[in-house]
This record gives structure tokens, C-alpha cells and sequence, in this order.
């Protein structure tokens, strides 16, 4: 999301572990999104947050944790007086039919179900904050690197699948659609989700 954001002109700052930069033209440093202080005093002035945080991808279940590390960068955004908070959130949650989640379904994959049950929480939790525009942005059940089209479909709260049944995004079609809702605010305090 970053090198999309850069092409279309804006400025950017990156906050990660590492403080390495992830492509040329950002501003980079490190902290931890759980050190709201340190977040905060890096949020202030800007115009929006994007988070892309991740839970543990070993196959625990690292809820709770996970769930801490959100609600602490929240506290930040408030802190920092941002209002515009745009999250990378995950496809476990999206419903396959009224109801009935992707994470529930026979054949979703033991080792991801963790890290979708964090997600999920997480959306939970943002459904509770009302002071800020925060966006929740879903990728497809599929999601890899490609090529950019510019041609993709929002949608809400339900998996979006093409002509095939195939629910899939190239994960630079994903970050335009994310720099789209950055800049425009079209869905406030909601989900989208974005497929083929």
C-alpha cells in the first residue's frame, strides 16, 4: 500500500518493526504499535492511519494479544487527534451465505483459522468505536502478488467470487482499492470487501 500511495503523491510515513523502509519515497522508522505514546507522537499531523497489523502465523490462536495490539492503536489515532483510520483486515469473517462465515466452513484450513478468529475479533472491536472514521477493508479468500488492473468490485460483508467461483485479488489491486478508500472515505465506521 505504501508504493501506491507514493505513486499517486502523497507522503508517507512508515512505522514497523524494523524501521526499514518497504519502497523509496517513504519516511521510515521503528516502534511498536503497541507503545501507544511512541504511535501517537508519530500519528500527529497526519492526515490518516493505515495499519496492517498480522497475528502469529503458527496456527495458535493469538486472540487476545492481537486484539490488545488493535485497541492500543486506536488509544494512538486518538491521541494523536487523526480521525481517518483505514485497516487491513482478513476474509475469515466475509459470509458465504447468510450467517455463515468462511472461518466456520468445512475445509478452511486448520492453520489459518487461528489468525482469522483474531480478525474477526478485531472487527468486532471496531464495531464499538464510534469517534472514529475507521474503515475495515477485507481482502478475497485469495490474495497474492500480480499485476495492477484497476478493475476490481467492493463489496460488504459477503465473499465476493468471479465468473469462475473464485474469490481473488492480486495484492496490487488490493492496495489500490485501499488507497482509494484512504483517500476518499467512502465507507466510514463499516467493512468493505474487495475481490475480482
Amino acid at each position: 500500500m505504501a508504493a501506491e500511495a507514493v505513486d499517486r503523491g502523497h507522503q508517507v510515513t512508515c512505522v514497523s518493526r524494523s524501521g526499514e523502509a518497504p519502497v523509496p519515497g517513504v519516511t521510515s522508522t521503528a516502534a511498536d504499535a503497541g507503545d501507544t505514546r511512541r504511535v501517537a507522537a508519530l500519528a500527529a499531523g497526519h492526515d490518516a492511519v493505515a495499519t496492517a497489523l498480522v497475528p502469529p502465523c503458527d496456527g495458535s490462536e493469538p486472540r487476545e494479544p492481537f486484539l490488545a495490539l488493535n485497541r492500543a492503536v486506536v488509544d494512538a489515532v486518538r491521541a494523536a487527534g487523526v480521525s481517518r483510520l483505514v485497516v487491513v483486515g482478513g476474509a475469515g469473517s466475509l459470509e458465504v451465505a447468510p450467517g455463515e462465515e468462511l472461518v466456520d466452513q468445512p475445509g478452511f484450513p486448520t492453520d489459518l483459522r487461528g489468525e482469522a478468529l483474531a480478525h474477526r475479533d478485531v472487527l468486532t472491536f471496531y464495531r464499538t468505536v464510534g469517534d472514529l472514521d475507521w474503515t475495515y477493508v477485507s481482502p478475497p479468500a485469495e490474495i497474492a502478488p500480480g499485476e495492477r488492473t484497476g478493475n476490481f468490485r467492493l463489496g460488504g460483508y459477503q465473499l465476493l467470487s468471479d465468473d469462475e467461483g473464485r474469490s481473488r485479488i492480486s495484492a496490487e489491486d488490493y492496495a489500490a482499492a485501499f488507497v482509494d478508500e484512504l483517500e476518499r472515505n467512502a465507507h466510514p465506521r463499516t467493512r468493505i470487501s474487495v475481490a475480482y
